[in-house]
C-alpha cells in the first residue's frame, strides 16, 4: 500500500496519482490530530499555489480541518508560500498549510505545514503528523458553504497582509523609481499579482495564470528561463530581472546584460548589504551544498557561520532559536533577518534592489566588489535523471569511500553531511546528492569559473555512470 511521506520540504506527488483528494485529507486528518494535540490555539491558515486543482485541495483541507473544530482561515485566491508563513505571524494561528510542489514539474501537487512563528514546521513534529496518517476510510464532511456558516472558516486576503508588510519594510517609493528598469518572470506561479501591484511599470513575463506552466517546470534555474534571459539582452533599459518559482519561495536573478545571478551570489550580496548598509549582525546559517565563498566572506566580516543539512527547516530551526542574520541554500531559498524566518523569493529580488537604489551601482558592479574579497568563482549543477536502482549504486559506492578521483581531480577530503561532498584542493569540490523532492541524482560542483566547475562535473558524470 502507498504511504504517505514528507520530504525535504513538504509531501509531493503525482496528481491523480498519489496526489488525490484522498489522500489530501488522510494528511488532512493528521494535521488536525497534531495540532490539536501541540497547542490549545486551534487555529489554521490554508492556502494555494498556481497548480492544477489547488482551490479543490485546499477546499478540501480547510473542510477536515474545520471537522476537527479547528478555525480556518482560507486563502480568498491563489498566494505564495510566504504569504502562508506570514499570515500565520500576523493572524496568530498556530499552523498554515499551502497547497504547493512548489517548483516540482506540472504534473505534481503537495501539501507544505507552516508554523506559528512563520517558518516551515521542524522535522521532529512532521514526523509527528506522518505518525499521525490514518489510511482506513476518512468520515463523510460537511460542504465549505456549512463551515462558512458555522464560523469554523472565514475567507482572508493573504496578498494584502504580505503587500502591507513590504510597505512597512521598504522604501516602496524608492523601488517603484527602478520599476521601469526591472523585468520579472512569475514563470506563472504565485508571486505573479504581488509584483504587479508592487511595481506596475516594472517590465512583466508569465504573469498569467497557466496550472501547466507552459510544460516547465517552475524552478528558477537558468535553463528555465532562457526566454526571460533573452527578453533582459534586448532591451537596454533592464538593469536586472527577478524570476521566481511556482510558490514564489525560491529567487532567480539577472544582471543588466541577461546573465545568470545564482543563489550563491545573491547570498553574498545580501551579507554585504545587511551588514554594511542595514547594520545588522547575526550568524549566516547555510546548507551544506553553498560555496565555500560565504564562508570566506563571513570571516572577512567577521560573522559566524554554520551549516546544516539540505532543507530549509533544518535552517528554520536556527532562526527561531538563535540570532541568524541569513539562512540560506543553493537552491535559491533564502530568510533574511527582520523578516519571516522563511525563504522568500520576492523579498529577496525586493533587497537586492534596494541595494541597487541605495548605492546607485549595478549588480555587475556590486558582484565585481564582491569578488574584490572573496575571488572569482562559479558553482554549477548536473541533475542527472537515472534509474534507481544505479542512482542506488552510486550511493553506496560513495558509502564504501570507493571513489579516489574523478578523471584528473584528485580527492583531498569527504564530508558527508547531507551528499557527499568531494573536495579537490584550490578551493575546489564536487558533490553528489539524491534529491528530496524527485527521482534525480543532483552532482554540483565549485571552481573558479563555470568552465572549470563544468569540466569537473563532466569527470564526476564520465566516473559515477
Amino acid at each position: 500500500m502507498y504511504k504517505i511521506k514528507f520530504g525535504t520540504d513538504g509531501w509531493r506527488e503525482i496528481i491523480a496519482d498519489n496526489y488525490t483528494v484522498e489522500n489530501v485529507s488522510r494528511v488532512a486528518h493528521a494535521t488536525a490530530k497534531w495540532l490539536k494535540t501541540a497547542s490549545d490555539n486551534h487555529s489554521c491558515t490554508v492556502g494555494y499555489d498556481c497548480r492544477f486543482g489547488g482551490k479543490l485541495f485546499a477546499d478540501t483541507t480547510a473542510r477536515v480541518l474545520a471537522s476537527h473544530g479547528i478555525k480556518v482561515f482560507l486563502s480568498k485566491a491563489f498566494c505564495s508560500t510566504p504569504m502562508i508563513s506570514l499570515a500565520n505571524v500576523k493572524l496568530k494561528t498556530f499552523a498554515g498549510v499551502i497547497i504547493t510542489a512548489s517548483h516540482n514539474p506540472p504534473n505534481y501537487n503537495g501539501y507544505k505545514i507552516k508554523a506559528h512563528y512563520g517558518g516551515p514546521v521542524v522535522p521532529a513534529e512532521i514526523e509527528k503528523v506522518e505518525s499521525l496518517i490514518d489510511y482506513k476510510e476518512s468520515p463523510s464532511l460537511q460542504s465549505l458553504e456549512e463551515y462558512i456558516k458555522a464560523g469554523m472558516i472565514e475567507y482572508a486576503d493573504f496578498e494584502k497582509i504580505y503587500l502591507q508588510q513590504v510597505d512597512d519594510k521598504f522604501d516602496v517609493a524608492k523601488l517603484k523609481s527602478y520599476a521601469p528598469n526591472f523585468a520579472y518572470d512569475a514563470m506563472y506561479g504565485a508571486g505573479q499579482n504581488a509584483i504587479r501591484n508592487l511595481l506596475p511599470d516594472a517590465t512583466l513575463l508569465h504573469c498569467d495564470y497557466n496550472p501547466g506552466f507552459n510544460g516547465v517546470a517552475p524552478e528558477p534555474i537558468l535553463k528555465n528561463l532562457l526566454e526571460f534571459s533573452e527578453l533582459i539582452k534586448k532591451n537596454d533599459r533592464i538593469l536586472c530581472g527577478l524570476a521566481t518559482d511556482g510558490d514564489a519561495d525560491r529567487i532567480g536573478f539577472f544582471d543588466s546584460k541577461g546573465r545568470f545571478v545564482d543563489s550563491h551570489h545573491l547570498i553574498l550580496l545580501l551579507m554585504q548589504y545587511l551588514t554594511k548598509y542595514k547594520n545588522l549582525s547575526g550568524k549566516i546559517v547555510k546548507s551544506f551544498s553553498v560555496s565555500s565563498k560565504i564562508d570566506k566572506l563571513a570571516q572577512h566580516l567577521k560573522l559566524e557561520t554554520i551549516t546544516t543539512k539540505i532543507g530549509f527547516k533544518y535552517i528554520c530551526e536556527y532562526m527561531i532559536t538563535d540570532d541568524v542574520l541569513i539562512g540560506a541554500e543553493e537552491s535559491g531559498g533564502i530568510a533574511v533577518k527582520g523578516h519571516i524566518p522563511e525563504r522568500d523569493g520576492i523579498w529577496m529580488g525586493l533587497l537586492i534592489l534596494e541595494f541597487m537604489a541605495v548605492t546607485g551601482k549595478s549588480v555587475e558592479e556590486l558582484i565585481d566588489e564582491t569578488y574584490a574579497i572573496v575571488g572569482a568563482f562559479a558553482v554549477e549543477r548536473y541533475d542527472l535523471h537515472i534509474e534507481e536502482a544505479l542512482k542506488q549504486k552510486i550511493i553506496q559506492e560513495c558509502k564504501a569511500n570507493g571513489y579516489n578521483s574523478f578523471g584528473n581531480y584528485k580527492i583531498e577530503k569527504v564530508e558527508d553531511m547531507d551528499g557527499f561532498k568531494f573536495h579537490l584542493g584550490n578551493e575546489e569540490w564536487v558533490m553528489i546528492r539524491p534529491s528530496g523532492t524527485e527521482p534525480v541524482l543532483r552532482v554540483y560542483a565549485e571552481s573558479t569559473t563555470s568552465e572549470k566547475a563544468y569540466a569537473i562535473l563532466d569527470a564526476c558524470k564520465a566516473a559515477i555512470l
